[in-house]
C-alpha cells in the first residue's frame, strides 16, 4: 500500500512542481546566504586593509607588525585562513590598489564586495591600474565568471581588445544599441586554443573554431547563441551560405561572421551586407532588432576599412584575429592532415544537426 502510494506521488504533477519549486526557493536562499557571507567578510577585509595602512603609516611599523598580528589571529581563529600572513599581504595591497584614486575607489568598493576573494587578488595582481582592474570587476558580476574564466580574460587582453573594432555603427545603429554593439566587438580576436598548422584555408579555420566551439564562444563574449556553420539561405533560386550565424540575446539581433583568412579587402563588406540583407528578409522577425555583420580577418588596413564601411548601410563591425601559439615542428608531423580533420568534424556535425 505504501509503495502504491509513493509510486502516485512522484506521478503527480502538482506534487513534483511543489517539489521542484520548494527545491528553487532553498537555492535561492542558500545562494544570497553565500553573497550576503562574502559580502560582510569582504567589508572587513577593507576596513582592516585600512586599519593595517594608517597604524603602519602612523607608527612606522615594519613588516613585522604583519607577521604578529597574524600569529595573534590565527591564535584566536586557528580554522580562518584569511589571517595568515600572506592574505594579510593582499588585505592591505587590496585596500592601497583601490583607495589609491578616490573617485574610483569610492565607486569600486561597492562593486569588489560583490566578487569572491579569490577573484580579488587575481584583478589586483594581474591589473596595471584600477581603471582595467574596475572593467574586469564589473565583467565577472555580469558575466559570473570562474577564477578560471577571469584568470583567462585579463592574460588574453580584453580589456585592451573590447570596443576597438572599426565598425560603422554610430551611423547605422540607435546610439543605446551601438554602444552594446561596440562593447560586443573585439579586435583583435584571439584564437590561440586552435590547433591549426601554419598554411591554412578558411574552411579549416572554421572547422577549427566549431570543434572549439565552447572557448569560441568565450572568446566572442556574453550573449552570444550559435545558430548554425554554413548556413543556407536562398535567395532569387540561388543558394547561399554564410560561415557562421549567431543570434545575439542581449541585442536581440542576429549576428552573421564571415572569416577571412588573407587581408582585408574592400569587397569582402559588399558580400556582408548581402548576407545582412538576406538574413534581415528570411529570417528577422519584427521582435528582433537588424542584423549585424562581424568580418574576421588575418589584417586589415584602417583607412581601407574605414572607406568601405563609409556608405555601407547595414551595420558591420571589421575586427582581425591572432593565433599566437605556434605548434612544435615536431609535433606537426604527429598530428592528422586536414582531409581526416574535415572528415571527423563533418561527421560530428551532422550529428549534432549543425547546418
Amino acid at each position: 500500500m505504501t509503495d502504491k502510494i509513493s509510486t502516485g506521488w512522484k506521478n503527480d504533477k502538482k506534487y513534483n512542481e511543489w517539489i521542484k519549486n520548494l527545491k528553487e526557493k532553498f537555492r535561492q536562499i542558500q545562494l544570497r546566504a553565500a553573497v550576503k557571507v562574502n559580502n560582510e567578510l569582504l567589508n572587513f577585509y577593507w576596513e582592516l586593509g585600512k586599519e593595517i595602512t594608517e597604524k603602519q603609516k602612523e607608527a612606522k611599523w615594519g613588516e613585522k607588525f604583519l607577521e604578529r598580528l597574524s600569529k595573534g589571529l590565527m591564535a584566536e581563529f586557528p580554522e580562518i585562513k584569511g589571517f595568515s600572513l600572506r592574505n594579510l599581504k593582499y588585505i592591505r595591497q587590496w585596500y592601497l590598489f583601490w583607495s589609491s584614486i578616490e573617485e574610483i575607489g569610492q565607486q569600486a568598493v561597492a562593486l569588489i564586495t560583490q566578487i569572491p576573494w579569490g577573484h580579488n587578488i587575481v584583478i589586483i595582481t594581474k591589473c596595471k591600474n584600477p581603471q582595467e582592474a574596475l572593467f574586469y570587476v564589473k565583467k565577472t558580476i555580469e558575466n559570473g565568471w570562474s577564477r578560471a574564466v577571469l584568470t583567462h580574460q585579463i592574460e588574453s587582453k580584453l580589456y585592451e581588445r573590447t570596443g576597438k573594432s572599426i565598425t560603422n555603427f554610430d551611423k547605422t545603429l540607435p546610439k543605446s544599441q551601438s554602444d552594446l554593439a561596440k562593447e560586443m566587438l573585439k579586435d583583435p580576436y584571439c584564437f590561440d586554443f586552435l590547433t591549426t598548422r601554419e598554411a591554412y584555408t578558411e574552411k579549416e579555420l572554421e572547422n577549427d573554431l566549431l570543434s572549439h566551439l565552447t572557448k569560441f564562444l568565450l572568446e566572442l563574449g556574453s550573449g552570444f547563441a550559435f545558430v548554425g556553420r554554413q548556413y543556407k539561405l536562398e535567395v532569387a533560386g540561388e543558394e547561399f551560405l554564410i560561415n557562421l550565424l549567431f543570434y545575439h540575446l542581449k541585442l536581440h539581433s542576429y549576428v552573421v561572421i564571415e572569416l577571412k583568412t588573407t587581408k582585408f579587402k574592400p569587397e569582402y563588406t559588399g558580400k556582408l551586407n548581402f548576407y545582412i540583407s538576406a538574413v534581415d528578409s528570411l529570417l528577422k522577425t519584427e521582435k528582433d532588432n537588424p542584423t549585424i555583420g562581424i568580418l574576421i580577418c588575418k589584417e586589415k588596413n584602417k583607412t581601407i576599412v574605414e572607406y568601405s564601411l563609409r556608405d555601407i548601410s547595414k551595420s558591420i563591425g571589421v575586427s582581425e584575429y591572432k593565433i599566437t601559439r605556434e605548434l612544435p615542428e615536431e609535433l606537426k608531423s604527429s598530428l592528422p592532415d586536414i582531409k581526416e580533420i574535415e572528415t571527423s568534424l563533418n561527421e560530428a556535425n551532422e550529428e549534432k544537426g549543425y547546418e
